[in-house]
């Protein structure tokens, strides 16, 4: 397989995890980054460890999807993060049936 052959084998990966992530984003209550993943979730909840230096922060997700173009399976029942870095988590606008 050449470069320009992997190339185009990951871009198309990565169209295909942007259309599934379109579809499947009105599933999901939650949109949660940290510096290593991005999720959708339908149930967050942080605990802030602060008697560790640095501080940690753990994110426990239910009913998660991850955005992960490698992973045969995207769709988990739940994670569990630890981190020291920075987490984003946004709660979606409730969508109109």
């Amino acid at each position: 397989m050449s470069e320009e052959d992997l190339e185009r084998y990951e871009a198309d990966i990565e169209l295909a995890l942007v259309q599934e992530y379109r579809a499947v984003l009105p599933m999901f209550g939650y949109v949660v980054e940290t510096e290593r993943r991005f999720y959708l979730a339908n149930d967050v909840q942080v605990t802030v460890r602060d008697a560790s230096t640095p501080t940690c922060i753990e994110l426990e997700l239910r009913d998660a999807w991850v955005w992960d173009m490698y992973r045969p399976a995207r769709f988990v029942p739940s994670v569990r993060v630890l981190t020291f870095r920075d987490v984003n988590i946004e709660r979606l606008p409730e969508r109109e049936l």
